[in-house]
């Protein structure tokens, strides 16, 4: 609402009234700001600006820099580049970053008071998870260091010149693809470090396990915190890592946590002293919240912060004295931002947090903390992408950057109204949004659309979304909520859904919609539903369960469990933590669960919609769903977006045709078409 008042007062009423509103062309033209990053003094903070690239149809990044005032921003790269993962180095001198050269990603370091920028590595496979040494002589990172294809017999010698097939391809893996890649390459992500002057890299860990998470130098520069999951039974039990302190020169591990579950996100105090990191004991909940540590640097007298905070904390960084942390967590759809003592004294800082999904309105930011207790943050609303925010301490915070200025307010956007309702099931509370169309006049009537989140265990709230403002300019009420299953709003809520998906969420979802209709300005007669992943799971098992929607788009939906867990990108995962049996020891555990088993009552036109590198929801759960529907006689189409994984709108092109495909399905099952 602030960018519209904004424009209101600049304008005038009536020329906010005619103001276009937001369009396709208008995705393209978006920026948003990313992994803000704040000097070692203060006195500055470096951000990541993306921006979209119409010709090559990508969304490309640059380095920027603005004093804590906001004042003397300049880009420290440019081109039309993807430049990410700034680290300051400690003397706040220098900026390490990753980019790109003819061989993939690299890492590039650049002075910024001189300009000059040198390329660090010449890398075959792409490095991430910068972090420079406390004395800002080295830098270590992560790389996948490959294994040896394997073989299965041996083929006679190719003759010379002779054109043969490609080799056969062996497996023994139980995860060899992820979402976007249909192989991955065979090997294991090891922790290397480097001169940050240049030289030659080195590989610190070692062993058949992955070395993918955060790191941390020791204060004295001789060692490094990992994290791994080093155990013998890593493939088949993915969340079980740990946090190891390698000393660099000898390479010997020791243990500093050890458990069954996840530990994570370790950094270690600007004293030397404590290490802090997230994690929790495993249950194996489809669920379960990330909780926040502290121990000695040795990983002695371990103890938990928050044990009294239901919320999952998604990451947390050490003041700069040393005495308490900055953390980030989600709380009833929105992303928030707050302080903790040593002693547990929670202190809120922000609640703005947001801003970088874009496409659709899920909650998410990004912070960072650096010299005097500044921080800085993403801040985002319901018209408008991150932007960067910052402060110090607890004081208020004050805006940095407003990328969006000459476009979002002079659109005519959504307005977002919060609702809240019970749920006629058990009478808990439900949070929704309704997006209003631009200009709506409540004594009219309107389409309804309902819009529903993945996950299952993600939260929508309100938050800038490109897909909900251009359903709202063609004509429509959106609505969308938090159903149980959602996250932020506590274990409990979020596990209602614990080996019960879908179930009641139908139900909060159904009571959202009659909250809505109950305020007399939608046309009952034209009633549209869709979402994506657990969204899609859920807009396929409403159409099963009822007939009140006169079209549906189910997008990249999970539509038959079995196939689903065994075939996707992560099966060790989804069958140990969202079933309580494999799929052959409860079969019709796996089947009443799945939309395909109420197929039989489906009448609602139904159009499925999946990208075909998509190996998380399969493009073959949609071709199940859509030839039953055929083989029914059901009205159903199924959109296929070539190129496009899971993150379906990952490409501003790709976000548009899913957008244009769920409206045009829509229009042609208005009623209007076939009355002409």
């Amino acid at each position: 609402m602030r960018l519209l008042l904004t424009a209101c007062l600049f304008y005038g009423a009536s020329a906010l009234a005619s103001l276009p509103p937001f369009s396709a062309e208008d995705v393209f033209r978006l920026q948003y700001a990313s992994e803000p990053q704040v000097s070692p003094d203060g006195s500055f903070v470096v951000y990541t600006h993306n921006f979209m690239d119409i010709m090559e149809d990508q969304r490309r990044s640059n380095l920027w820099r603005v004093d804590l005032d906001g004042s003397n921003a300049r880009p420290v790269t440019t081109g039309a580049v993807n430049d990410s993962g700034a680290r300051i180095s400690p003397d706040g001198t220098r900026l390490a970053y990753l980019s790109r050269d003819d061989k993939g990603g690299q890492i590039f370091v650049h002075w910024l008071d001189s300009g000059e920028t040198l390329q660090l590595t010449r890398l075959e496979q792409k490095p991430g998870m910068l972090r420079w040494s406390r004395d800002g002589q080295w830098l270590a990172f992560t790389q996948l260091v490959p294994n040896t294809p394997v073989t299965m017999g041996q083929l006679p010698a190719k003759p010379k010149g002779a054109e043969w097939a490609e080799p056969a391809i062996v497996e023994q893996r139980t995860r060899f693809r992820e979402d976007g890649k249909p192989s991955l390459t065979d090997g294991f992500t090891q922790v290397f470090v480097i001169p940050a002057s240049g030289g030659a890299p080195r590989q610190i860990s070692s062993g058949n396990c992955d070395h993918s998470g955060a790191i941390a130098w020791t204060d004295d520069g001789k060692g490094l915190y990992i994290t791994a999951n080093c155990n013998p039974d890593w493939e088949t039990n993915p969340n079980n890592t740990d946090i190891y302190l390698v000393d660099l020169a000898s390479g010997e591990k020791q243990v500093i946590t050890e458990r069954a579950g996840p530990d994570n996100g370790v950094t270690l105090s600007p004293n030397g002293k404590l290490l802090a990191w997230t994690g929790y004991d495993d249950k194996y909940l489809g669920y379960q919240s990330n909780l926040v540590y502290v121990a000695n640097s040795d990983g002695s007298e371990r103890r938990e912060l928050l044990a009294e905070l239901d919320r999952s904390i998604d990451s947390a960084q050490w003041a700069a004295d040393s005495r308490g942390l900055y953390l980030q967590y989600d709380d009833q759809g929105l992303t928030k931002l707050a302080h903790v003592s040593l002693d547990g004294k929670l202190t809120p800082v922000s609640d703005a947090l947001g801003g970088l999904s874009v496409s659709r309105p899920y909650t998410g930011a990004s912070f960072d903390v650096g010299g005097k207790n500044t921080y800085a943050f993403t801040i985002g609303s319901a018209d408008s992408p991150a932007d960067i925010a910052a402060g110090r301490g607890s004081a208020q915070s004050h805006r940095l950057t407003d990328l969006n200025k000459n476009l979002l307010p002079h659109r005519a956007l959504a307005r977002v109204e919060e609702i809240r309702l019970k749920s006629s099931h058990d009478q808990r509370d439900i949070q929704a949004w309704v997006a209003y169309p631009p200009g709506f006049d409540p004594a009219k009537k309107y389409p309804l659309l309902l819009e529903i989140h993945g996950g299952p265990h993600t939260a929508y709230g309100p938050h800038f979304a490109a897909e909900i403002q251009l359903f709202a300019a063609a004509g429509y009420v959106v609505v969308y909520a938090n159903p149980r299953g959602s996250t932020s709003y506590g274990g409990e809520f979020a596990n209602l859904i614990h080996h019960n998906y879908p179930s009641e969420d139908y139900d909060d979802l159904m009571d959202t919609v009659d909250s809505v209709l109950a305020r007399g300005y939608i046309d009952t007669d034209q009633l549209y539903v869709t979402g994506g992943s657990g969204g899609g799971v859920l807009t396929a098992w409403i159409v099963g369960k009822t007939d009140r929607f006169r079209a549906a788009v189910v997008a990249k939906p999970v539509i038959n469990w079995a196939s689903f867990a065994l075939t996707s990108d992560n099966p060790a995962y989804f069958t140990r933590y969202w079933f309580p049996a494999m799929p052959w020891e409860d079969p019709m555990g796996y089947w009443k669960r799945s939309p395909l088993s109420l197929v039989g009552n489906v009448t609602t036109p139904t159009m499925l919609l999946t990208g075909e590198s998509d190996w998380r929801t399969p493009m073959w759960e949609s071709e199940q769903f859509y030839a039953a529907l055929k083989l029914r006689g059901v009205d159903a189409a199924l959109v296929r977006l070539p190129g496009a994984s899971h993150s379906i709108a990952k490409r501003p092109s790709q976000l548009l045709a899913k957008v244009s495909a769920i409206l045009t399905w829509f229009e042609q099952h208005n009623g209007e078409a076939q009355e002409e």
